[in-house]
């Protein structure tokens, strides 16, 4: 009873919700008249120069053609999560009606409404649903003249169990749990005009306007410049010499390119340029804004034209004078600024050299220093060996008389002043 009673309420609300979208769509539809912003420049040049503003789009591309419902049309997909991970194409259908199933197995099996252009409704239905038939399906629309693509998702679950048959939605996309060998409605609906509207009066619906808001002005008190449309009309506004400064190219809407040029800039024309474009076939509404500002005219000097030599040139004929302009700075210091440089590099050398001088008398102080503690260092080790030996000779205890005499023999003689040794005791 509970699976049946969610069922009742999910018809009720996705056909609550089908009207709702339809009037959301609408509404933003009115809304969209308003351009939004896509672009931003700064644009300065001299006075009296030729400026281009630069507005493409590729969408403005305004291409008739006799088969048009070619352009548009729906493709559903499945992506199937095992055993191999693969997307196979299941469905195909123009605008005109033509359909194109891919595989076999699903002829008579999968169909969607013969209308489906013209009310928005591209629901896939699938008869005798089948344990193959799980997976994630898509639903993608294709408008080629327009440039638009949308895609919608749904979750395709099959179940033996007539209790655990529901809908819900998961956050990102529908999910569908139905029953093995019964027939599910896949849903898909988008009932924009973009979709559904078979007009032929495409050329009417596409116009560029180009405004200009003077320092100060506020937007919606912009002066309009020209209006183009597709058919080929042109529209300018203001004085003829305004309008004869500004033009736009006769190819804009077969190439895309609505760029306005402005010939002899001048201090009057600066403010903000917009461009505007909208394509309501399509829901195009965009606007490029351009922030033009006069600087100063560009003065180019100019030679005069040197005369070539001729044979019958006047020999006689005094030559003028050359003279040449020769152009002073004003400024009195401007031969002391590189002079100071050149003094405060020459006193950064001698700093530098300076600071070597003195590290290198140091440590050659510091290497005469420790040669002469090093000599003092053996001077003090010889004397003490010296003095060790002569204690040692003094105790020396000779064995037998012959070495005794021996080592007297080599030892020298003292020479011994009595006179001073009279008087040291004396004293």
């Amino acid at each position: 009873m509970k699976p049946e009673r969610d069922d009742i309420i999910f018809q009720a609300l996705l056909l609550i919700h089908i009207p709702v979208a339809c009037l959301f769509t609408a509404v933003s539809a009115q809304s969209d008249s308003s351009s939004v912003v896509v672009a931003g420049y700064n644009v300065s040049a001299p006075a009296g120069s030729r400026v281009v503003l630069q507005c493409v789009s590729g969408r403005m591309v305004w291409t008739r053609d006799r088969v048009r419902d070619r352009q548009r049309v729906v493709h559903w997909d499945m992506f199937r999560a095992s055993p191999d991970y693969a997307m196979e194409r299941v469905l195909d259908m123009f605008s005109t009606g033509d359909k194109r199933i891919y595989n076999s197995y699903n002829q008579g099996r999968v169909d969607l409404s013969p209308i489906a252009f013209s009310d928005g409704n591209f629901s896939l239905v699938i008869k005798d649903v089948t344990m193959n038939d799980r997976g994630l399906y898509s639903c993608n629309l294709h408008h080629l003249y327009c440039h638009l693509y949308e895609t919608v998702r749904v979750q395709l679950n099959v179940t033996k169990s007539r209790r655990k048959a529901q809908r819900f939605w998961d956050g990102q996309k529908a999910v569908y749990v139905v029953l093995l060998g019964s027939t599910v409605v896949l849903p898909c609906v988008n009932r924009r005009n973009v979709w559904t509207d078979g007009s032929d009066e495409e050329d009417d619906q596409q116009v560029v306007h180009w405004d200009r808001q003077s320092p100060g002005v506020r937007r919606d008190r912009a002066d309009r410049l020209v209006d183009l449309y597709a058919s080929g009309e042109q529209r300018s506004y203001g004085p003829l010499f305004v309008q004869r400064k500004m033009n736009l190219s006769n190819q804009a809407f077969s190439e895309g390119d609505f760029s306005l040029s402005i010939s002899d800039l001048q201090s009057s024309d600066q403010g903000m340029y917009s461009c505007h474009l909208h394509h309501h076939y399509c829901g195009l509404h965009e606007r490029r804004e351009f922030q033009v500002s006069v600087e100063a005219p560009v003065i180019q000097s100019t030679l005069p034209a040197k005369a070539q030599p001729s044979e019958d040139k006047d020999t006689k004929r005094a030559e003028s004078p050359q003279v040449i302009n020769v152009i002073l700075p004003d400024q009195r210091h401007h031969f002391l600024m590189p002079l100071g440089y050149v003094l405060t590099s020459f006193l950064l050398l001698a700093f530098i050299i300076l600071i070597i001088i003195l590290i290198t008398r140091r440590q050659r102080i510091k290497v005469i220093e420790e040669v002469r503690t090093s000599r003092r260092t053996s001077r003090s080790h010889s004397s003490s060996e010296e003095s060790a030996g002569s204690r040692e000779e003094r105790r020396f205890d000779f064995k037998n008389n012959l070495l005794q005499e021996m080592v007297q023999m080599k030892t020298p003689a003292q020479v011994i002043d009595l006179d001073n040794e009279m008087q040291k005791f004396s004293k």
